[in-house]
């Protein structure tokens, strides 16, 4: 039933016979293509596609291959540098999943589709109608307003090339808007008239662009002059009393399957999604089609994946892994759709049965039919259907909504639910000069995805800023250097020490994940309803992104995420607050940082914030920091005050997004610049970033209930920072003879710290203290460091800075002080 031809019978004759309508042009046409009625005044048939994967279900390897095989025709043509700065556009909502396809075939450019569905608060970057359609209005939403700004390559995916007037809708206004010589239309099928083609030439000439077109197979369709009232007339006789329109109450089994879809990334191409975007979706999807492939009731052998109209690529990855590591099933692929065709059930008519059911997203235009095609009566054993979480709803579950129906037709119904994916904040279009640079994002900067954080820094990845540790050190301690004006160069961690962190990593996940939880609802409950996370650059940062994860996990909220540059003598960047209070209310804004030591940073923000007001005149900024540990009562906001292992300590760069440490320079970092940083892009292939955070975030669901135990007991606690910590460093830099407390780093993170980036002197380690030190003790041993036990320590370890190369140690503002 869902093939082309059935019994030798071409799904199109059925139309062709009675319409007079033929398809003419290459042989593989009829194999493409079958013929339906529409129910659309504008136009009687409609070309309904068989490698599309919309209203014929058709293995995902198929449909996945065609649009692939057309982006790397597009890559050839184009050639590697040109492609390399195209961007691809698809069309809601048949195209949506081809054109992903094809920008995966493409291999190198950011993709975007078109949409119907308005999001709050982003504004549109363009618009055009296509005329023919039941639905006309297209919106284009990227998240980055650049991602369509640039002058490369625009590629154009439609699923059929009929009269070409949605493309040059979409061209003029585009433009218009960024103007750009070269364009390439991608289609499936190619079916203008030669008046259509040379329509397109005349307005490509005018506008002084090249204009390419690549499709799988071309031809014409003839209609007859009257085919729009005999189209009319054969709709009316067969739409009444249909028995397929009818609901029929459900026999399946309805059950959910959770797919565990990566934090933050897209559900698709409705806002844009890069090649970044798409190594993190090839990495997760072996592991989410096992879990469908797991969910299949046992014996099921023949498997529908059904998207949900503009959500098709993410369903048809997800399809063709299963097809892949199941190949004893037999797996097809489709979607839903808002487009209404007449149903017959003929061999020879290419859409045999719809299911009929609400809308269920509550979409912008209102209430109204949606359907499913070629899904009953084709004995699936099992219908896998994928939704985003904005169609979860009620009328997804109602006795006539999808689920019901689906469950009338096949014994199992899994439903698979993908977070939709909304910018965190409103879009901006490059047209409006701002004082200040917008945040950088991955993957231009950070291995980090564009939605995870947002860096208030300049890139100073081309400048030579590493120097070899000995060398920073007696420049800090002689008092010729301050330390963020160099970089220690990147430790490269051994195999050992690798299996060390991943070791930890899966240690201390759920104690991570406990604390992120509880910290998290402390800023929650004691702050704004919708707070502004602003790390402190670097180590504050994968703490940030937890926690702007858990409100997500916990409360469907999506916090806005930045990171700025704090350095100690010098205070805040101020231009980072500056752009802040310009685009946030600044007492929303919760600095997040990773843990405490002694407490330096904490009071460096406050002095830093205290002046800032000053100068500039703007309140509202709380100096209070909110950290994942707080061994040195610092703080009154924190996860937890053990001192105990985290993980991204453990690291440099590769743990924090192939960012290196924050620099100021006054040669690089001028009075209107953000402070810089480098993005470390050689070391992908050691970077951990990504693994650090999905790691914790698995263990969210187990750490729920305790959570919310520890914040109630939280909430009736006195929390007021003791400066604990303070005190004991300032005793053991008395007894240890050091006499500065700036040589002296408390706690697990700091005394890693010590040994990755400074000249170490020794370790002290509080007797007995177990796995928490164990990376500790291997670095100690590899750089010759002698770690000593101590009884009574309010830290786990300490980790004391060599003082040789002072004349009197470094003083609070991190240079030298006279003896």
């Amino acid at each position: 039933m869902n093939n082309a031809v059935n019994d030798g019978v071409w799904s199109g004759s059925w139309v062709a016979e009675r319409l007079g309508v033929g398809l003419e042009g290459d042989d593989g046409l009829p194999a493409l293509l079958g013929l339906a009625l529409r129910r659309n005044p504008k136009r009687a048939h409609l070309l309904v596609s068989n490698v599309l994967g919309k209203h014929v279900p058709q293995s995902p390897s198929v449909v996945y291959g065609h649009g692939f095989r057309l982006g790397r025709r597009v890559r050839a043509l184009l050639g590697e540098t040109p492609a390399a700065s195209a961007v691809v556009l698809g069309y809601a909502e048949t195209a949506t999943g081809l054109g992903h396809a094809v920008a995966d075939g493409l291999g190198l450019a950011p993709y975007l589709h078109s949409t119907r569905r308005p999001v709050t608060g982003i504004a549109p970057a363009g618009g055009f109608e296509e005329s023919h359609s039941h639905a006309t209005s297209h919106l284009l939403l990227p998240e980055d307003p650049a991602l369509l700004a640039g002058d490369g390559p625009l590629v154009l995916v439609d699923d059929e090339f009929s009269t070409g007037n949605t493309v040059l809708n979409t061209i003029r206004d585009l433009h218009a808007r960024y103007p750009r010589e070269r364009y390439v239309v991608v289609a499936l099928v190619d079916m203008r008239s030669p008046e259509d083609t040379a329509r397109l030439q005349r307005f490509a000439d005018g506008i002084g662009a090249r204009v390419d077109l690549i499709a799988a197979a071309s031809g014409t369709v003839r209609l007859p002059d009257d085919v729009l009232d005999k189209g009319r007339e054969l709709v009316a006789q067969h739409e009444t009393g249909r028995p397929d329109e009818t609901p029929e109450p459900p026999h399946g089994r309805i059950s959910r399957v959770d797919l565990r879809w990566p934090h933050g990334l897209p559900d698709g191409g409705r806002h844009g999604f890069t090649p970044a975007h798409r190594a993190r979706l090839e990495a997760a999807l072996p592991a989410m089609a096992a879990r469908v492939a797991e969910a299949l009731p046992t014996g099921a052998r023949h498997v529908l994946v059904l998207g949900f109209e503009e959500l098709m690529y993410a369903p048809l990855r997800l399809a063709r892994e299963v097809e892949q590591i199941a190949p004893e099933t037999q797996v097809r692929f489709s979607t839903t759709t808002r487009s209404p065709v007449l149903a017959v059930d003929d061999p020879g008519y290419a859409i045999r049965t719809r299911l009929v059911f609400p809308a269920h997203d509550d979409p912008a235009d209102g209430p109204g039919e949606r359907y499913a095609y070629n899904v009953a009566g084709a004995g699936f054993d099992a219908v896998v259907a994928v939704v985003d979480s904005v169609a979860d709803t009620p009328a997804l579950h109602a006795g006539d909504g999808l689920a019901a129906r689906l469950a009338a037709h096949t014994p199992h119904v899994l439903l698979a639910v993908i977070p939709s994916y909304v910018p965190t904040s409103p879009v901006t279009t490059p047209e409006r000069p701002a004082m200040l640079p917008e945040p950088l994002r991955g993957p231009a900067f950070s291995s980090y995805p564009p939605d995870e954080v947002g860096w208030l820094l300049q890139d100073l990845s081309d400048v030579t800023l590493e120097a070899p540790t000995e060398e920073r050190e007696e420049a800090i301690q002689s008092g010729g250097a301050h330390y963020a004006e160099s970089l220690p160069v990147e430790y490269q961690p051994s195999e050992q020490y690798q299996r060390l962190f991943h070791a930890a990593l899966d240690d201390s996940a759920a104690r991570i994940a406990h604390a992120v939880g509880v910290v998290t609802e402390t800023v929650l409950n004691e702050g704004s309803p919708r707070p502004v996370l602003v790390s402190l650059a670097r180590a504050g940062t994968p703490v940030g992104i937890l926690m702007r994860r858990w409100a997500q996990f916990r409360h469907g909220l999506d916090l806005p995420h930045y990171a700025v540059s704090i350095v100690r003598g010098r205070g805040i960047d101020a231009n980072a607050l500056r752009w802040l209070a310009a685009h946030h209310d600044p007492r929303d804004v919760v600095f997040v940082d990773g843990w405490t030591g002694k407490g330096a940073i904490t009071r460096e923000l406050a002095q830093a914030i205290e002046e800032f007001e000053k100068a500039e005149g703007v309140t509202g900024f709380d100096p209070e920091i909110a950290v994942l540990a707080d061994p040195g009562s610092c703080v009154r906001t924190y996860g937890t005050r053990e001192d105990f292992l985290i993980p991204s300590a453990c690291l440099n760069s590769t743990v924090s997004g192939l960012i290196s440490r924050t620099v100021l320079r006054a040669d690089l970092v001028g009075p209107d610049d953000f402070h810089g940083a480098k993005f470390y892009r050689e070391l992908a292939g050691a970077d951990a970033s990504m693994a650090f955070l999905d790691a914790v975030c698995a263990r969210f669901p187990e750490t729920t209930d305790t959570v919310d135990s520890a914040v109630k007991e939280l909430m009736t606690e006195d929390r007021t920072p003791t400066w604990a910590g303070w005190q004991a460093v300032e005793r053991i830099s008395e007894e240890y003879g050091i006499h500065d407390v700036n040589l002296v780093k408390p706690g697990v993170g700091e005394t890693t710290r010590v040994l990755l980036r400074r000249v170490p002197w020794k370790i002290l380690a509080k007797a007995g203290a177990g796995p928490d030190l164990d990376h500790v003790r291997l670095l100690a041993e590899q750089r010759g460091v002698p770690v000593e036990e101590v009884g009574e320590l309010p830290y786990t370890c300490v980790g004391l800075i060599h003082p040789k190369y002072t004349r009197g140690a470094t003083g609070a503002d991190g240079l030298a002080v006279s003896a």
